[in-house]
């Protein structure tokens, strides 16, 4: 059945890969892109200024940028290695 919140901020499926904090990290990416398409139609329809458009994308920008460093998105877990353990003989 339609639900009319679906249509007002649809989200997609993750399809990377599957651990908790890729999965945490694309919702608030979700998010993200979804408010910054609310506030540039704002912004274009003349409801809010350019300065204060560019604040709130700013503020929302730094959330996420928070939310990446908080989740450890992109830095090397402990728990995977990339060496086998063997030392090569030079």
């Amino acid at each position: 059945m339609f639900n009319a919140s679906d249509f007002a901020s649809p989200r997609s499926r993750y399809r990377g890969q599957f651990k908790p904090e890729n999965l945490l990290f694309n919702a608030n990416l979700q998010e993200f892109a979804q408010r910054v398409m609310i506030i540039s139609n704002l912004e274009t329809g003349g409801k809010i200024s350019p300065e204060a458009s560019y604040k709130e994308i700013k503020s929302l920008w730094k959330n996420l940028k928070h939310s990446k460093q908080s989740l450890g998105i992109g830095q090397p877990s402990p728990f995977d290695r990339s060496d086998n353990g063997d030392a090569e003989a030079s």
